[in-house]
């Protein structure tokens, strides 16, 4: 039963990658590995786990998928709420404010521009938050199907970049923050250099091989025939309600200790009421397409789906012991520090981080790794930035594959390498600065 569920999230993984050859949408396949994989686990408990685990028993196994559910759901709860507050600022035309001051089309300056900014804001925000703003922006800024998806690999590999360096930039940070393995002036001192190089060689990489100018999108009139556009006034106000919406969700976690889904929340909640004020004495016909209720048809629902179906076949693989039996069997053959983390940071592109990163919080006592050793360090920036080799293998890829449609062996073809150049230079610089 051991073997059939890893086969099973093996075929799974293949359905998501050949997702245009197949012509079977990536969230169907999510979808049924998550479920196949939590069938076959309760039907084989017995072999898994044998009469005296704490898994075995069914009420056992449906507590374990109900803590997990919870875990899946802040995160989609948090989604939905950043994909529709980037949304509403869309609608109201707020990205101008933006893109109406860039006004370079060389392809390397503009990607170098956008890659800075996004390092940046991941470090603020956090990376799936920024990788979901900058996506709505290039929307705005590039025609070319093409060029718009290199573009958004950039994204990806700077906004995984900018996270592993701030305590709040990602979600495994977060953790090892939170659990005591490193503080905040350490985290950012030893990863600052490492997160840069991961996003400059990359850059440099395009920057020889991705030549020419951009094509800007027709006019925004355009794309929506019939509505009246928003006066600057009204552009501004949601734009900046929205930004401090998405900035203030570390605030708010930091303040209140409530899970940052909470604070989404909050801020979704502030704006559909502002937006609602402001349209109350619209004309109906000009003001549909502004309301919060229009723009959540809008949202991305295959990519929510996509999203729970993934991560509950990870969480069934972190129950069925494969990822910590993973993580020993990297301890017993490599043992170096270096050789564990690099290939954990490799395997988080396949499957999700945060319970890689769990597992190794768990097998590592604080004892044999006090507080700010390399070992967490060196993790932090492993699990944060090695998923960005496959675009499956971060919330901000995901987020970026579900709203710009990317097609998963592009990515591969793409941005695989770029992406691989960036990490292990990093690794190599963190040895480099602390060995």
């Amino acid at each position: 039963m051991y073997m059939l569920i890893g086969i099973v999230f093996i075929v799974g993984y293949l359905g998501i990658a050949l997702e245009h050859p197949l012509r079977i949408n990536k969230a169907a396949t999510a979808l049924l590995t998550g479920v196949l994989i939590w069938v076959l686990l309760m039907v084989g408990q017995h072999d898994l786990f044998g009469a005296t685990q704490g898994h075995a028993g069914t009420e056992g196994l449906v507590e374990e998928l109900m803590h997990h559910l919870g875990d899946i759901a802040s995160i989609l709860f948090f989604l939905m709420g950043a994909m529709t507050i980037v949304e509403l600022v869309d609608a109201h035309e707020g990205f101008r404010v933006i893109t109406d001051r860039i006004k370079g089309t060389n392809k390397v300056t503009l990607m170098w521009v956008l890659s800075i900014i996004t390092f940046f804001l991941s470090a603020a925000l956090d990376n799936m938050t920024t990788a979901i703003v900058m996506c709505a922006l290039l929307r705005k800024l590039i025609k070319d199907k093409n060029d718009l998806w290199t573009f958004a690999g950039m994204v990806i590999i700077a906004a995984n970049a900018g996270g592993a360096w701030s305590p709040i930039g990602d979600v495994t940070t977060i953790m090892l923050w939170i659990g005591g393995q490193v503080t905040t002036g350490n985290i950012i001192a030893k990863l600052i250099v490492p997160s840069l190089v991961c996003l400059v060689l990359p850059l440099i990489w395009f920057t020889f091989t991705f030549k020419g100018t951009i094509q800007r999108p027709d006019a925004l009139a355009e794309d929506n025939p019939g509505h009246k556009s928003v006066s600057r006034g009204k552009q501004q106000l949601v734009f900046v309600l929205g930004l401090v919406a998405l900035l203030g969700v570390p605030l708010f976690k930091t303040y209140t200790h409530l899970p940052p889904y909470m604070g989404i929340l909050l801020g979704l909640s502030i704006l559909w009421i502002v937006t609602e004020i402001m349209h109350m004495n619209t004309i109906e016909t000009d003001k549909g397409h502004l309301l919060v209720t229009s723009v959540l048809r809008r949202i991305d629902v295959p990519s929510v789906l996509f999203f729970l179906g993934i991560l509950t076949a990870v969480s069934g693989l972190q129950v069925a012991g494969h990822l910590t039996d993973t993580a020993h069997l990297l301890d017993a053959k490599l043992g170096s520090i270096y050789a564990v983390n690099t290939v954990i940071g490799v395997l988080s592109a396949v499957v999700d981080n945060v319970p890689l990163v769990a597992a190794a919080m768990g097998m590592y006592p604080m004892e044999q790794f006090p507080v700010d050793h390399p070992f967490w360090e060196l993790l932090a920036y492993c699990a944060g930035t090695g998923g960005s080799i496959l675009i499956i293998g971060s919330a901000a890829g995901v987020a970026t594959m579900g709203i710009l449609g990317i097609d998963f062996l592009w990515y591969v073809r793409r941005m695989a390498f770029p992406a691989a150049l960036g990490y292990f230079g990093g690794i190599i610089a963190f040895w480099l600065m602390w060995h």
